[in-house]
């Protein structure tokens, strides 16, 4: 299965690009779309020299190369829907790991197009297994939190532009427990003094997700938190392939228009 890693040399891209020349069954495309602003246009991945395609050479390129089976997409927010057009209109399967962007007309062009995706906020197999138990609650227990105050504070590398995908896709399953809380509301932190003064250690600042969900009752006398904290990249990276896997097999079976989620992938594992 060959696979293009789009995001180069983006630290993410860069740790996905590993695990798939790692991985038995993947074969990692020398060549990659980027929008970072560089003077080189050749990034090293192992042994291998990947050719980096800025946006405005992408038609010409894809145009004059056997293409990629899969694609995998660790960008900027605000390139996600002007790639996912890319590849729909390609006919480029891929994997969409950047946050932000229009989701919603993410999702409707990959339904409207031939091809099939798998789109989610956060690919970390354990985080997704804890959002499956918050939307099992959302699901059965509604308004179980009603009258609770809610406080998310997320935290991330500086360079991470958006405010995280999981924490806003965490708010839904709240607000539907009875917790009123906007999205605005999310506490996001991006000051590497501040992070160290939470406790991050110094050497992932680069590379992190914290997150911690507190829900207070209204006199005070009850109150729950939960966190999560991942340092480094690798989990996100590891998901990412189960994820090429997972599509790799949609295809296999002819699938079209369809979007799938960590947590499809997540139950197919199972």
């Amino acid at each position: 299965m060959k696979v293009m890693v789009n995001g180069l040399p983006g630290k993410m891209a860069s740790e996905v690009a590993k695990q798939v020349l790692k991985t038995e069954g993947l074969e990692l495309v020398t060549c990659a779309l980027t929008g970072y602003d560089i003077n080189t246009t050749l990034h090293q991945i192992g042994d291998l020299e990947i050719t980096l395609v800025k946006p405005e050479a992408r038609e010409n390129f894809i145009a004059s190369i056997q293409k990629p089976e899969i694609s995998v997409d660790y960008t900027h927010p605000s390139a996600v829907n002007s790639n996912a057009d890319f590849y729909c209109r390609h006919n480029l399967p891929f994997v969409m790991g950047t946050t932000g962007g229009d989701r919603t007309a993410l999702e409707q062009r990959v339904k409207d197009s031939d091809i099939v995706a798998v789109i989610a906020p956060n690919m970390a197999k354990q985080i997704v297994a804890f959002q499956a138990m918050m939307k099992y609650a959302a699901d059965n227990f509604p308004t179980a939190f009603s009258g609770y105050s809610l406080e998310i504070t997320e935290s991330h590398q500086k360079g991470k532009a958006d405010t995280s995908g999981t924490a806003k896709a965490m708010v839904g399953y709240f607000n539907r427990l009875g917790i009123p809380f906007d999205i605005e509301q999310i506490r996001m932190i991006r000051d590497p003094q501040r992070q160290i003064a939470m406790g991050i250690p110094e050497n992932v600042l680069t590379g992190h997700g914290w997150h911690t969900y507190t829900l207070k009752s209204e006199d005070g006398s009850v109150l729950f938190r939960f966190t999560h904290n991942v340092n480094g990249r690798e989990t996100y990276a590891e998901g990412t392939i189960d994820a090429i896997k997972y599509l790799s097999g949609k295809i296999a079976t002819g699938e079209r228009g369809k979007v799938y989620s960590m947590m499809d992938v997540l139950k197919g594992k199972l």
